[in-house]
């Protein structure tokens, strides 16, 4: 059992680690709901279909990278790759497709069957927000806004760029996808034999491709803004001045894609050059037909996922640990005051620990060393009066204090 080892492509969330990952889901926390979102949470497996139906049975993520198995009832089931479909099930199942909006958040963990690298992990951890119901460019400016706000909050905002760009609605899509695959059936001996098999089933997934001969084909390749019908360029145009009034500054990069049909107007990701190649920090858009393949109706909705792995490598320090109160009792008798002690100090929201092993020097010596603000030493002495000797560690001071005062006199240090 010694030769053990966490699978590959997963990880312990320990010590730092766990810190780290703890204060990015607290801070998102704190911010998503000062803009009204509720947490939801969902169960890690679904029924494949949930998956398979709304990622496309030729997308990546459904032919090569979801773990799906059969269970002892012969049901398909799948560890949740993404969490938008599972959020949009929740919806119609709780019977919530008429009270909207609805504004959900999210985190935990997620599964894909892929090549682990840095920030990367096959068990990988997300948190993110659907806003479903969401009428008009201006709530897309806000949800965006909101990801913003939190990057902001975790002091990443210097590291990271929005990126951002138009999908537009299903006409203007279907007549730039019509003129995409024209332009690339003319040049199909040119393109990766990834990208012809792309051309048939997904044609706008080439424009993801990170093959050079792909790419070189890119720069004259139909462009999306030739497409965009009035109305689409409206949308287009008022994110981006509500983008403007919220504070928030973009760039416009159109080879930001979604490759499914429900994906319209906006897209964005915020992206960073301190991961390497693998930029991209945080992603989302609008969608218009994932809650109707679900069997309810057709409800607009914008949404957002981030890597919680990924933003906790960006931080700048491991956030620390609140100092604590250690009560080093010498004694029986004393042992038995100081749990009572400690439980006192504990209801009053006060972190404490009872120090018990080895000669008084060696206690405080490892009282010292966690990092304790103060220590609590009682003995038989103190126990007789009802005091205890209250040291201030930063300050290296001592006082008596009353036992009946001790949390008052804590609370105020």
């Amino acid at each position: 059992m010694s030769g053990l080892q966490p699978p590959r492509g997963t990880h312990d969330l320990i010590g730092d680690t766990m810190r780290r990952h703890h204060h990015v889901v607290e801070t998102a926390r704190s911010v998503l709901e000062t803009y009204g979102f509720e947490e939801w949470s969902t169960p890690i497996f679904e029924d494949t279909r949930v998956f398979s139906r709304t990622l496309g049975e030729t997308s990546d993520v459904v032919s090569k990278e979801m773990y799906t198995f059969e269970d002892r009832g012969g049901e398909s089931i799948t560890l949740r790759p993404e969490n938008t479909a599972s959020i949009c099930r929740a919806l119609v199942t709780n019977g919530l497709t008429q009270s909207l909006p609805q504004k959900a958040f999210y985190h935990g963990p997620m599964f894909r069957y892929e090549r682990p690298q840095k920030g990367r992990y096959r068990q990988f951890h997300q948190i993110g927000a659907e806003l479903l119901g969401a009428e008009g460019p201006l709530r897309d400016a806000e949800v965006i806004t909101m990801a913003y706000d939190i990057l902001k909050a975790l002091g990443l905002s210097e590291h990271v760029v929005l990126e951002l760009n138009t999908l537009g609605d299903i006409a203007s899509r279907q007549a730039w996808r019509e003129a995409l695959v024209a332009y690339f059936r003319q040049h199909a001996d040119a393109l990766s034999e990834e990208s012809r098999v792309r051309l048939e089933v997904n044609p706008l997934r080439i424009l993801d491709s990170k093959s050079e001969q792909d790419r070189a084909l890119l720069a004259d390749a139909p462009a999306f803004a030739d497409y965009l019908n009035d109305e689409s360029r409206k949308f287009w145009d008022d994110l981006r001045s509500y983008l403007t009034a919220f504070g928030v500054e973009f760039v416009e990069n159109p080879r930001i894609v979604r490759g499914l049909d429900y994906y319209s107007h906006t897209a964005f990701e915020f992206v960073t050059t301190k991961l390497g190649a693998q930029g991209t920090v945080l992603a989302g858009g609008r969608y218009e037909g994932l809650v109707e393949q679900m069997g309810g109706p057709a409800i607009p909705a914008i949404g957002w996922a981030g890597g919680i792995e990924r933003l906790a490598l960006l931080l700048e320090e491991t956030p620390s640990v609140a100092a604590g109160i250690a009560i080093v009792p010498m004694g029986d008798e004393a042992v038995l005051k100081g749990a009572a002690i400690a439980r006192a100090l504990r209801e009053a929201g006060l972190r404490a620990e009872i120090e018990t092993r080895g000669n008084m020097k060696k206690r405080m010596e490892r009282v010292v060393k966690s990092g304790a603000s103060h220590a609590v030493v009682l003995g038989d002495e103190e126990l007789a009066r009802g005091v205890v000797q209250l040291r201030n560690l930063g300050a290296r001071e001592q006082q008596e204090v009353a036992i009946s005062d001790l949390v008052q006199a804590l609370k105020g240090a």
